[in-house]
């Protein structure tokens, strides 16, 4: 079964919305776990304007399943990850100040940097994964990176979802596959939700996880948040 790691960086948004601590971040991690998440994801930014540097070393010792951070990888934020040492680092190329993740990494033209920094977290036993594209040479070059895992930037897929599904996978399946026959493991997220998630994990062989914040958050707004992991659990099994 795929797992599934609950981003909760909209619960700190709500949080951070009236300077206090409702909703308690670390006990919503907890209860996401507690329903059945098999993971918890963040993505701290510069501007801490949701996940704060605090906020990391605050679930550290309450994220009892897999502690998955994503960033881009400054100063900061590299030393953010190595005195924390969650179970896995996603490497996520952000520029300063932008609203949301909108890209895939390239490969060639970052290898030698991302080489450096995948270095660096695999020494301290981290597990590494960088998010890319489908583009088959952004897949190639993530072999030299020394990556564990890539992760698919699936906004394409899911604003083509309702449009026609089959050309919405298609490239990712041709990408994963590629993946695996270069020996990458496979993590996906972005805009996965109830409607499209199903469809991608059958269709996409070999997918380890997938990481869901604003569509999950959104629809625990409706259906409780119990019930609401509950519903994306299903959709992978």
């Amino acid at each position: 079964m795929t797992k599934l790691s609950v981003n909760i960086n909209k619960v700190a948004t709500i949080r951070n919305a009236r300077g206090n601590n409702l909703p308690n971040l670390v006990q919503v991690a907890k209860d996401c776990e507690k329903f059945g998440a098999q993971g918890i994801t963040i993505h701290p930014r510069p501007d801490e304007r949701h996940i704060t540097y605090q906020d990391v070393y605050d679930l550290k010792p309450n994220v009892t399943t897999e502690f998955n951070i994503e960033g881009f990888p400054n100063t900061s934020f590299i030393k953010l990850v190595l005195d924390v040492k969650p179970e896995q680092v996603t490497l996520v190329p952000d520029p300063p100040g932008v609203l949301t993740s909108n890209a895939g990494w390239d490969t060639l033209k970052q290898k030698d940097f991302l080489k450096e920094v995948i270095t660096e977290f695999k020494s301290a036993g981290i597990r590494t994964s960088i998010f890319v594209d489908t583009e088959i040479q952004n897949i190639e070059n993530s072999v030299d990176t020394g990556t564990d895992r890539i992760e698919f930037y699936t906004g394409p897929y899911a604003d083509n979802f309702n449009k026609n599904k089959a050309e919405a996978i298609a490239p990712f399946i041709k990408a994963a596959q590629l993946a695996q026959n270069l020996g990458l493991e496979l993590n996906a997220g972005h805009d996965l939700n109830l409607e499209n998630l199903n469809y991608f994990k059958e269709h996409v062989n070999g997918l380890l996880e997938v990481s869901i914040g604003h569509a999950l958050i959104c629809d625990a707004l409706y259906y409780g948040l119990e019930n609401t992991i509950q519903k994306y659990l299903n959709c992978l099994k």
